[in-house]
């Protein structure tokens, strides 16, 4: 028996006949390809996030020397006392660039340990503070360089009693030599 068909039977024929109309499915493509074929991550890729501080400072932090206040009126420290400090810095050839100030009435979570692991901080300056109080589990007196956990330590009283007698600008001056310049 013979065949006949119509031309538009064959062009249609043709149509699903040719290579270029050849459909696969993905399984098929990934089968064909599956050591060539790259998958794309469509995932927004994560950014590398610096840890927060979880505590306020005052400075930059660049030589590693925190100065620890305990504050209630102000953020950091009064303009007068601010000024005193920055006089103490800069004898110390240190700037606000240099430091880290942090009140620990305002950042209560503050312990050597949390300004070991976020500030790096290897010198640190209690004014007014007790090594207590910052959770360090030795005690000294003022103006006795200490240390502890690989950092220097020093305690001082309250920058305005400083301030205001000689006898005890000498004696932080005599630690800060030893620290800073010595």
């Amino acid at each position: 028996m013979l065949n006949f068909t119509t031309k538009e039977q064959q062009n249609t024929e043709q149509t699903y006949m040719s290579v270029d109309n050849i459909e696969l499915t993905p399984f098929l493509i990934a089968g064909l390809y599956k050591n060539t074929l790259i998958e794309m991550d469509t995932k927004p890729a994560i950014k590398e996030v610096l840890p927060i501080a979880k505590f306020t400072i005052l400075g930059n932090n660049r030589s590693r020397v925190a100065i620890i206040v305990d504050e209630t009126a102000n953020l950091y420290l009064p303009d007068e006392q601010l000024n005193f400090l920055l006089g103490i810095l800069s004898a110390c050839k240190l700037s606000m660039e240099d430091v880290a100030i942090i009140n620990i009435n305002k950042n209560k979570t503050v312990t050597y340990k949390s300004i070991e692991a976020e500030l790096k901080a290897e010198k640190i300056i209690l004014f007014g503070v007790s090594p207590a109080q910052i959770g360090l589990p030795l005690e000294f007196p003022f103006y006795q360089v200490q240390q502890y956990n690989n950092q220097t330590y020093v305690t001082a009283d309250l920058l305005q009693h400083i301030e205001k007698d000689k006898v005890e600008k000498t004696k932080l001056w005599n630690c800060l030599k030893q620290i800073f310049i010595g």
